[in-house]
């Protein structure tokens, strides 16, 4: 399956060292009370829609000197996104969507392609805008295989029923609720995971509708904090879930 590479450098936002396979440096960034996050959240979306636009295998690219907005290079912004009432922003790439695809249920087991970051939206002199970029997950220029019935998406009544504190027996803990709720929206492809990728849309999820200021399950080894996330994803394949 053909590879790509992210064209920016990053850098992650960490309370403690980075575990995953990316070899960012970790920094620490300004802690704003709720509210600000908020309003910084929503800024940077808005920000982020304007600077990237999506190339032909749908994989969300920054604008350059070189690759400039034009007929090709649309800007998110103009790719029709919604916003629903949680902040949560998606888009529906045309042309893109499976033809007869199966519709996604909140328990589902699914397999899923991304190319998924984090970012905390901060104010540096006047500027707002996604900062401190961390890779969550990387399908598309790592393994290249889609991932199984991941946990952010939905976690197992056995996981809850297995957890040793008040924390971890919470599905927020787990999940990313606001993707949930948005990939919901789209419906899934049945390919086999050996099927090159053809990304179907994006999500822009706020913190608030993401882990917040809770506590989480220790997904990357680094705090997911004040974080927002953007996934650029594919769904091959949904299953109901026998047993929730």
């Amino acid at each position: 399956m053909k590879k790509i590479i992210f064209s920016f450098a990053i850098i992650s936002l960490a309370l403690s060292s980075c575990k995953n396979d990316s070899t960012e440096t970790p920094v620490t960034a300004t802690v704003y009370d709720a509210a600000t996050q908020n309003k910084y959240d929503d800024q940077a979306a808005v920000k982020f829609l304007n600077d990237y636009f999506l190339d032909a295998r749908g994989n969300i690219k920054p604008f350059t000197t070189t690759d400039v907005p034009s007929a090709t290079n649309v800007k998110l912004a103009d790719l029709n996104p919604v916003t629903l009432p949680s902040g949560v922003i998606y888009i529906m790439r045309a042309g893109a969507q499976p033809a007869t695809g199966k519709v996604i249920g909140n328990t589902d087991v699914i397999r899923l392609l991304s190319n998924t970051l984090t970012y905390q939206a901060t104010n540096i002199n006047d500027v707002v805008t996604f900062n401190f970029p961390q890779t969550f997950r990387n399908g598309v220029s790592g393994t290249g295989v889609p991932e199984v019935d991941p946990t952010y998406f939905y976690v197992k009544n056995s996981v809850l029923a297995a957890a040793t504190t008040d924390a971890s027996k919470q599905r927020s803990y787990y999940q990313i609720e606001g993707f949930s709720e948005a990939l919901q929206k789209f419906k899934a492809y049945d390919i086999p995971d050996s099927d090159n990728y053809t990304l179907q849309g994006v999500i822009i999820v706020p913190s608030r509708a993401a882990f917040g200021k809770d506590s989480h399950f220790n997904y990357t080894g680094f705090s997911l904090n004040d974080r927002s996330f953007v996934f650029d994803f594919q769904v091959y394949k949904t299953d109901t879930r026998p047993n929730p």
